[in-house]
């Protein structure tokens, strides 16, 4: 049976963080990745937004390792060549009601640590962004864009420059406790094989509640219900609009339908928030109406017909429709007893600001 120091199970954005991460520790690390290629799901289907930390409660996991994954981020982009734009993002309101929930997020992201937040005028806010129709603005100048697939490149690059293995087309079918470590069955190409490793972490997304459900000896009480969030975007043709990312006031369980710039400068807007039971990526064309509806409060100049549908992805969240916020939960042994075995569940956003920071922890914490 071969033998393995580490083994990570999913390689998306976080699960690639975590095994550059422990390759540096561990002589043998393993990654496994069930579909075709890395980052297939979430970690390609998002908006591509390095966030600040302005929205989470303080001492929350998202608020720690989104303001501490944010600098580490921006330094690795520049390290590795990654194409990024620290854009900058502006929140934007319109009502009284709306100002003084600006206020509020302001507040809260002093609290997190984000120390350059500045509130704009109408007229300042009209200078910055002459299209953009709102009463005041939330400036975060920290806030930016990056090229997901660069960056999810190059951290497999540093993982297998380290020895790592990478593995693709590969399902986790079991995981039981051993004499020494955890013995994981594994399909790859319709073949069946067992190996063995002393850590096992499930950066697994969608997937990481039933990864968690093939561990034998795991009390499924410590498994989470999972929640999927499916969230729509529309393309816009032409010149982008804006030079920053804008937002609306926050929505239950969303940041709104906000617009943001890819690194080749073409302008999209969304999220929107819509919960689902099976994984399903169609966008349907109908939402275009509520799209447009949208855009126009702080985009009066929109022109619908450059509205287009583009993708969808979905967000792996622990809170139901109806419920407030839920954290990351990482799941150590101190938890579920199984020595060895740490389990992330619910990495939504800020999950890709955050992966540096949530591998740094893993790393130290396992």
């Amino acid at each position: 049976m071969e033998k393995f120091d580490a083994v990570v199970i999913g390689a998306g954005v976080v699960g690639l963080a975590v095994a550059a991460k422990l390759s540096k520790r561990f002589n043998s690390v393993l990654l496994v990745e069930k579909n075709a290629r890395f980052g297939e799901e979430t970690s390609s289907r998002n908006s591509e937004v390095i966030h600040a930390g302005l929205y989470y409660p303080t001492n929350s996991l998202k608020a720690k390792f989104c303001v501490e994954g944010k600098h580490k981020l921006y330094q690795y982009c520049q390290d590795k060549n990654i194409p990024f734009n620290n854009t900058g993002k502006l929140v934007v309101a319109h009502s009284v009601n709306e100002q003084e929930k600006l206020e509020s997020i302001m507040q809260q992201g002093i609290s997190n640590g984000v120390d350059d937040l500045f509130l704009v005028s109408k007229n300042q806010l009209h200078d910055l962004e002459p299209l953009v129709s709102a009463e005041t603005g939330l400036m975060s100048p920290s806030s930016g864009i990056i090229d997901v697939h660069s960056y999810m490149q190059a951290l497999l690059f540093d993982f297998e420059q380290a020895k790592g293995l990478y593995v693709a087309n590969t399902q986790v079918e079991t995981i039981t406790k051993a004499s020494a470590g955890l013995n994981l069955t594994l399909t790859s190409v319709d073949q069946m094989m067992t190996i063995q490793s002393d850590v096992v972490v499930n950066c697994a997304g969608l997937h990481a509640m039933k990864v968690a459900a093939s561990v034998q000896e795991l009390d499924k009480s410590h498994i989470p219900q999972l929640h999927m969030c499916r969230g729509h975007y529309f393309s816009y043709s032409g010149k982008s609009p804006f030079a920053r990312l804008i937002y609306p006031i926050p929505e239950n369980n969303g940041l709104g339908i906000h617009a943001s710039i890819d690194i080749a400068g073409q302008i999209k807007f969304g999220p929107d928030t819509q919960y689902i039971d099976e994984i399903d990526y169609q966008v349907d064309a109908k939402l275009k109406e509520k799209f447009f509806q949208a855009i126009v409060k702080y985009f009066p100049s929109a022109d619908a017909e450059k509205l287009q549908p583009a993708y969808s992805g979905i967000r792996p969240k622990l809170q139901s429709e109806h419920e407030g916020f839920k954290d990351f939960m990482i799941q150590t042994s101190a938890k579920h007893q199984i020595e060895g075995l740490v389990n992330l569940f619910g990495i939504d956003s800020p999950g890709l600001t955050s992966s540096l920071a949530i591998a740094d922890y893993v790393e130290k914490i396992i």
